[in-house]
């Protein structure tokens, strides 16, 4: 008998594939390029504007492009190849000739392979720490080993290195050091100055905390690097001489710490206070509160301004010029002072440019990931 109930109930009929033009690449093209007449116009219209772009720089930056030029016997480039291409093609030997300069400064020529190394190891490190994998107390022990090994490198004067002074120091390596030291010292700043600026037990603490955060927020960069250029000498004892490039360092810590301070702080303020009372009904003390339970969850909310803000300082370490420290775009523009040169800034200013973006872009790549992997292992 429930055989033949079986038999005569309904059906299921197969399930039906949707139209091949209403889903994929094809489904999203016709809704938002083609959905109307205006929107196809607009997106014609944008299509061939960006084809015509694309072909004229594939011709003027490859297909014309010059890649290198003849020398002289005493070492000078003839640069007469690229004069006489007269912009039709990108003049890239300008790069293959200074690219020495650019990267490594006036750092002694025979000398530079240790830049190169320091670079590779500031690559690595920031590879190292992107990796939850290693998010244990040993990242700690790695970053002072690293940054060990750049300073001896850098500096030399044992192991059998040649001493370099921070005069001949320029180019990528200076940015990577203002950008990793300045933010690596500012971020635990911020922190402090956040929890102090919402401190209600220690109320001296929460206005030395404003002041500085107002007082740094209420001038430029440009300003702090000239103050601790020009002032903070001042206040050193007679005969001690700070480095320019300890001078910029703490500059850039001081003014990157209340700029992230602030970002840190909307975090703790965005935290429900349910998490609080929590956390004291548990009989956690302060410090165990802030540290396992408030901040985990305040830095989550915040990683995309606490990146943001990150992106920022990495490309403001060019304003060291003021103070005389050749960073990658000063030595840049070091690269064309030499006459021959001066005509093809375009080209030195591109490459400037896909340097920046590589670093600019990975990490803002990595937040993005950092931010989905969080979110996805709070909703579980």
């Amino acid at each position: 008998m429930s055989t033949s109930v079986a038999a005569s109930g309904p059906s299921l009929a197969p399930r039906e594939r949707p139209p091949i033009g209403s889903v994929g690449i094809l489904g999203w093209a016709r809704t938002s390029l083609f959905g109307s007449v205006w929107s196809t116009a607009v997106t014609l219209a944008l299509g061939y504007v960006i084809v015509r772009v694309v072909f004229a720089l594939v011709e003027w930056g490859v297909v014309h492009a010059i890649w290198s030029v003849p020398y002289s016997a005493n070492g000078i480039a003839d640069t007469s190849v690229c004069q006489n291409a007269k912009g039709i093609g990108a003049c890239w030997a300008v790069w293959s000739d200074k690219y020495r300069l650019i990267l490594f400064g006036r750092y002694p020529y025979d000398q530079q392979w240790r830049p190169a190394i320091v670079v590779l190891l500031f690559v690595g490190l920031y590879v190292v720490s992107a990796m939850r994998r290693f998010w244990r107390k040993e990242l700690a022990l790695i970053w002072v080993i690293t940054l060990t090994v750049v300073g001896i490198l850098m500096w030399g004067g044992v192991f059998g290195l040649a001493a370099v002074s921070e005069d001949y120091w320029g180019g990528l390596p200076i940015t990577l050091i203002l950008a990793t030291f300045g933010l690596a010292f500012a971020f635990p700043l911020s922190v402090l100055v956040a929890l102090g600026r919402r401190s209600t037990k220690l109320p001296a603490v929460k206005v030395l905390c404003v002041i500085y955060v107002e007082l740094i927020r209420g001038v430029p960069l440009i300003s702090v690097l000239f103050m601790a250029s020009v002032m903070f000498p001042l206040f050193m004892p007679a005969g001690i001489n700070v480095d320019k490039l300890l001078r910029a360092q703490i500059a850039f810590i001081l003014f990157a710490g209340a700029y992230l301070a602030e970002v840190v702080r909307g975090g703790l303020q965005a935290l429900p206070k349910g998490q609080t009372e929590a956390a004291d009904a548990l009989g956690l003390s302060y410090w165990q509160k802030t540290g396992f339970i408030i901040l985990p969850q305040a830095l989550r909310l915040v990683i995309p301004p606490l990146v943001n803000t990150f992106i920022g300082f990495f490309k403001d370490t060019s304003l060291v010029l003021i103070i005389g420290l050749f960073d990658l775009l000063t030595m840049g523009k070091v690269a064309l002072s030499d006459p021959p040169w001066q005509s093809f800034s375009t080209e030195v200013y591109i490459g400037l440019a896909i340097i920046y973006i590589v670093f600019c872009f990975a990490m803002s790549r990595y937040s993005r990931n950092l931010e989905r992997d969080l979110s996805r292992a709070r909703t579980r």
